[in-house]
């Protein structure tokens, strides 16, 4: 059964208001896990930490999230989506007013932490909730809709709050992003009526239904194909400044060319899903593997770079394709699922960073996290081949037992 089997009538109105107050928390989120990465110099200089140290602050948060997606999604499952969605964004908000106050480099760590527990939840919940109010052939339109919240982030919410952070103090933006979170508490208030007929998890069923290789196979590519964009985004801010050599005032203009990328890479993800199906996954992959290549030559200029960064951005195209994907071969484990998929996303935001920390430190230069991040989509891709042949075999399997 998929969500979109449990419709509930709603007019069109309503269901663009349910999904303007999801993609408000999207908008969070996204400003909120990638803010500090056009801040990493400030963030840096302000805790008296190296901005490989920022690194693993970026890090903490996505193990957060991967750790907190599957957890929250069991013990959600008990609750009414309406209620588990005011909760997450309410935790979200003070996990980021604890960060926008920490002293120092471990507390930093540690509300970054708290600050990625509910990502993953939220994501998936709202996934499944805007898949619900639209018939079965605009689910990837409608999950993309929800996802739009978050690569506007990247286009509007994170250069505002670099430009912020840069302004005035790199604490406020968390400040900021504490404040949208407390909007999208208010909006899911207001505008997602409580469903009391629709569909409850099992959190034992979930479980048995989850452990199945095509969910495992589709997790494999998330967590890997996905790390070569934040290997190169997480250093964008140090790549401008240590290798095109332009001043800070371009940071904010490259996060905004890269969030432009992410609008377009979103809408083409979701299209491109609905109508090639899970092969669309392995195109987005090598399309991104040769992005990826081609960025150190990129870095030299800052034109050049720009489009780079645009480039890399498109990269957002494999979130709504592998998340509509998931949800179709989760059968009865659909949130479990959709969140556990954003695990799977920042066990690449946590994997990206940490592998291109390691060819900067080992003196490759900041660059070479474009060649890091094609091998981390290249091997994306080959996974992608295992989960094909696998998606194809089990159906001709079934249909060959069907038979005798």
């Amino acid at each position: 059964m998929t969500p979109s089997d449990n419709q509930t009538a709603y007019s069109s109105r309503a269901v663009l208001l349910i999904q303007i107050a999801l993609a408000m928390g999207g908008f969070g989120i996204g400003t909120g896990e990638f803010a500090i990465m056009g801040l990493m110099p400030n963030v840096a200089e302000g805790l008296s930490i190296t901005e490989q140290q920022v690194g693993h602050v970026i890090s903490a948060y996505a193990l957060g999230v991967v750790v907190g997606a599957p957890l929250l999604a069991i013990v959600g499952a008990l609750l009414f989506r309406r209620h588990l969605l005011i909760l997450l964004m309410f935790v979200f908000a003070l996990g980021n007013f604890a960060s926008a106050m920490a002293p120092d480099y471990h507390s930093m760590l540690l509300y970054r932490f708290l600050a990625g527990l509910p990502h993953g939840a939220y994501f998936g919940v709202a996934c499944l909730v805007a898949a619900s109010l639209v018939p079965p052939n605009q689910r990837a339109k409608a999950v993309s809709r929800v996802l739009m919240g978050l690569t506007i982030a990247m286009l509007l919410g994170n250069p505002l709050a670099t430009w912020l952070g840069q302004s005035m103090d790199w604490r406020y933006a968390f400040g900021f992003v504490g404040v949208i979170a407390l909007l999208t508490v208010v909006l899911v208030t207001l505008f997602l009526p409580l469903n009391r007929n629709e569909p409850r998890s099992n959190p034992v069923r979930e479980l048995r239904a989850f452990n199945q290789p095509k969910v495992w196979l589709s997790l494999a590519i998330s967590s890997v194909g996905f790390a070569g964009m934040f290997c190169v985004f997480s250093y964008l801010a140090p790549t401008l400044l240590e290798v095109t050599e332009v001043s800070k005032v371009w940071i904010p203009v490259a996060l905004a060319a890269f969030g432009a990328g992410g609008i377009v890479g979103n809408i083409a993800g979701g299209w491109l899903f609905d109508r090639l199906q899970f092969k669309a996954v392995g195109w987005l992959l090598l399309w991104s593997s040769g992005i990826l290549l081609l960025f150190p030559l990129a870095t030299q200029n800052i034109y050049t770079m720009l489009l780079a960064a645009f480039a890399v951005g498109t990269m957002i195209s494999l979130s709504p394709a592998l998340q509509t994907h998931l949800m179709d071969v989760a059968a009865e484990a659909q949130t479990l699922a959709a969140a556990t998929n954003h695990s799977a996303f920042n066990l690449a935001n946590a994997l990206g960073p940490w592998l291109g920390g390691m060819a900067i430190s080992a003196g490759l230069g900041w660059s070479s996290t474009g060649l890091v991040g094609a091998a981390t989509a290249l091997t994306g891709f080959a996974v992608f081949v295992i989960a094909y042949r696998h998606h194809k075999l089990v159906p001709a399997m079934a249909e060959v037992e069907a038979q005798r």
